[in-house]
């Protein structure tokens, strides 16, 4: 039986994964988050051979939460259902070191193939990121012309979290670093990103689909 953990902050849709997963034989799922620091604490207490997570989620967020699984247990399968399909977010949850990402745009039976696949120890992109990383790897091209490609897992990470209106302290404890850690961060990357400010962080976020249209 493979057990899997749902870490989602949408209901809707954890109930619809469930749904289609429990309806095939030989998965079960033992557990539901809907954010990072919960998941992390119930894979730690679960177990489970495969965990299926969002990217853009409160607190951590889904970068955050594969690091801190995968640092507890590096057997654990992580695999990424976003509607983040474009460069730079597939190949930052990539070095991650997910297993498996697949887009909310996909079909219910590929989840269910992309769950056997990754418990079974293979690697498994949906079609749509797969020739993404493809094509940007031909010459070290990039497939877009994000400027958010610049930035480290790390800075990913505190954008992210700074576009989701948290604060240095908030960050700081979230991740489990100095203030000023993170002030580094989020300075480095307004340099890298040439924005002045968080509202401008944000519009650009927005711009490039990392963040919400109504938090700026």
């Amino acid at each position: 039986m493979i057990k899997v953990l749902l870490i989602d902050d949408h209901k809707l849709v954890r109930t619809g994964i469930r749904k289609i997963l429990e309806e095939s034989a030989g998965i079960q799922v033992v557990g539901e988050a809907d954010d990072g620091e919960r998941g992390i604490e119930l894979a730690k207490a679960l177990k489970p051979d495969v965990v299926l997570l969002d990217v853009s989620m409160p607190g951590i967020g889904g970068l955050e939460t594969t690091r801190q699984l995968l640092a507890h247990d590096p057997s654990t399968k992580v695999i990424v259902v976003s509607v983040h399909a474009q460069e730079p977010v597939p190949g930052k949850l990539l070095e991650a070191g997910a297993f498996g990402y697949l887009t909310k745009a996909c079909a219910a039976d590929e989840v269910v193939t992309a769950v056997r696949r990754v418990d079974g120890g293979e690697r498994y992109l949906t079609a749509e990121i797969a020739r993404a990383l493809a094509f940007g790897a031909v010459g070290g091209r990039k497939t877009s012309e994000s400027p958010f490609e610049l930035l480290s897992q790390r800075e990913m990470q505190v954008m992210m979290m700074v576009t989701q209106g948290q604060s240095i302290q908030e960050i700081s404890e979230r991740l489990r670093l100095s203030p000023k850690t993170v002030s580094t961060y989020r300075y480095r990357l307004f340099e890298k990103l040439g924005v002045g400010n968080d509202v401008e962080l944000t519009r650009l976020a927005i711009r490039h689909g990392f963040a919400e249209g109504d938090r700026a």
